[in-house]
């Protein structure tokens, strides 16, 4: 069969894409340096996961311990499998808006450098191999606040008859407005793709991320909302929402949906195609609408507080509307809903969760 690179293969949607292209027979050649621990600290470490993907698939999956900056990494490993390369998904990034303030350099260089590196290693030795990115909604930066918004009880709301209604499409500006720097280091990787595909022919489609979200997600406090969410509820840790009164609005896609939706690309790939990704109408709530849930699936009470100062350049309100991309791929349907998704996450992780609980306290 034939080979898959996947790049931040011990993280949420790079674990999902290995496991789900081993199990359909390919060969998956996996890169990760658990650099998310270096972002956020051992809470937030992969490797747990890349432990599981190699006792699970010790015949298709290979691990490479490589940083996608690498350059010398990227060419060697692209030429140990060639034209044998039919699919990359390009899944490693930096993926903070909060931590790309701390050290700009690093996420600009991971984020966007990266990329081109994978891009440029592609090129050179597997030019017809379809490219999957997986950008960001943060491309759009704050304009999604522009939207006149209504405030309900739980959450922000757009009125019914808003042509946004449906969601946020691809038309939306991506610049004249305030991105994060982790918005701006992932519109240059967004671009870069894009005008590979249109310059050089190759077959690149750009998915626009909302919250992407599963059971294999390493939710730490600044990146990974929900399955963090989650965690705090389950093992008691406190939690902190950040402005907007709680009722800001994400939608939240299941890993294994996107990772479908790869599929579809990868069976009829475009050049240069740009779509957004995310939970849609189906799968969306506010932050106090997921506390509901999440305490209603644990049976526990979360202890959270609540802080007036918002993130710099947060949603207020973000649903994705996926309309191209199912007028391109009919056949793709959504199958995970938020409840479904929180209670996987819920009875995947509670125990290792409450393990490395006892472990943080035993070490106090």
């Amino acid at each position: 069969m034939a080979v898959v690179v996947v790049t931040g293969s011990a993280g949420l949607i790079g674990s999902e894409s290995v496991a789900y292209f081993a199990e359909r027979g390919h060969e998956v050649a996996g890169v990760d340096n658990d650099f998310r621990q270096r972002f956020f600290g051992p809470e937030a470490s992969t490797d747990w996961n890349r432990r599981a993907l190699e006792a699970r698939f010790p015949r298709q999956y290979v691990h490479f311990d490589a940083d996608v900056r690498d350059t010398a990494a990227m060419d060697e490993l692209f030429a140990r499998y060639g034209r044998r390369i039919a699919l990359v998904i390009h899944a490693a990034a930096q993926p903070s808006h909060d931590w790309a303030a701390s050290d700009p350099q690093t996420d600009f260089t991971v984020n966007a450098n990266g990329t081109l590196c994978v891009l440029e290693a592609t090129r050179k030795h597997a030019p017809e191999a379809v490219f999957i990115f997986t950008s960001t909604n943060k491309v759009y930066g704050d304009a999604p606040n522009e939207l006149p918004l209504v405030e309900l009880e739980k959450r922000w709301e757009i009125a019914a008859d808003h042509p946004y209604w449906n969601g946020i499409d691809e038309q939306l500006r991506i610049d004249r407005s305030k991105h994060s720097l982790f918005g701006a280091s992932k519109i240059a990787a967004d671009v870069l793709v894009q005008e590979y595909g249109r310059y050089f022919s190759m077959p690149t489609t750009v998915f626009r991320g909302g919250c992407l979200t599963g059971p294999n997600h390493s939710g730490t406090k600044l990146h990974g909302f929900l399955a963090y969410l989650m965690k705090c509820t389950a093992t008691g840790q406190p939690y902190t929402v950040f402005g907007y009164k709680g009722k800001q609005v994400r939608d939240n896609i299941h890993s294994l949906d996107l990772v479908n939706a790869f599929d579809c690309v990868f069976r009829a790939p475009r050049c240069g195609e740009v779509y957004n990704a995310g939970g849609t109408r189906f799968s969306n709530c506010s932050m106090l609408e997921a506390i509901d849930l999440c305490e209603e699936v644990t049976g526990r009470e979360l202890d959270w507080s609540y802080t007036e100062d918002n993130r710099v350049g947060d949603h207020i309100w973000y649903i994705s509307d996926m309309a191209k991309f199912k007028a391109h791929y009919p056949d793709w349907r959504q199958r995970h809903d938020l409840r479904a998704l929180l209670t996987e996450m819920f009875e995947k992780n509670a125990e290792r969760w409450q393990a490395e609980r006892r472990a943080q306290d035993a070490s106090v």
